[in-house]
């Protein structure tokens, strides 16, 4: 009998412990983005997001939606903890609500998913060095050249239901 792999599961939290969460599928992808928005959002050099459908985030407690600008002029809604304000997820008006991107850094184990890719590095602090080894763009890049067959699958569904 051949082993089953172990279903994916992670989880998170905000810092105050309010607002918890588990990923019960693994990211359809991870992206360390250099942007500048990024930069600004975080008070750091870089976000790093994981990719997964909403529909596999289940949330203890609950989160406040901040609509916040972005560069596209889209905006994006961040899910927030309403006590301490961390940033746990984001919504972008690509996929709406379907797919959040996870702040990697709230995960119990944020070396768990590395990045998958580096974009937007052509705005990437100098002192960033980049790992030998991960997709790097100056920009953004197409999914359907980078994202493994089972992701793009995944994502092919999620458009399915928006569009039914």
């Amino acid at each position: 009998m051949t082993a089953r792999p172990e279903p994916f599961r992670a989880t998170g939290r905000c810092t105050c412990g309010d607002v918890a969460y588990e990923l019960t599928a693994a990211p359809m992808f991870v992206h360390c983005c250099h942007c500048t928005w990024c930069q600004r959002e975080t008070g750091s050099a870089f976000a790093v997001n994981a990719l997964v459908e909403t529909a596999r985030v289940i949330v203890r407690g609950s989160v406040e939606l901040v609509d916040t600008p972005s560069a596209s002029g889209r905006g994006q809604k961040i899910a927030r903890c309403p006590r301490c304000r961390v940033a746990l997820w984001s919504h972008y008006p690509g996929m709406g609500g379907a797919v959040s991107f996870v702040r990697v850094g709230t995960l119990d184990e944020p070396a768990r998913p590395p990045p998958d890719i580096h974009i937007f590095t052509s705005t990437r602090q100098p002192w960033v060095t980049l790992p030998d080894g991960v997709p790097q763009v100056p920009e953004y890049y197409r999914a359907a050249e980078l994202w493994p067959a089972e992701s793009l699958a995944r994502l092919a569904a999620l458009k399915a239901a928006r569009s039914a």
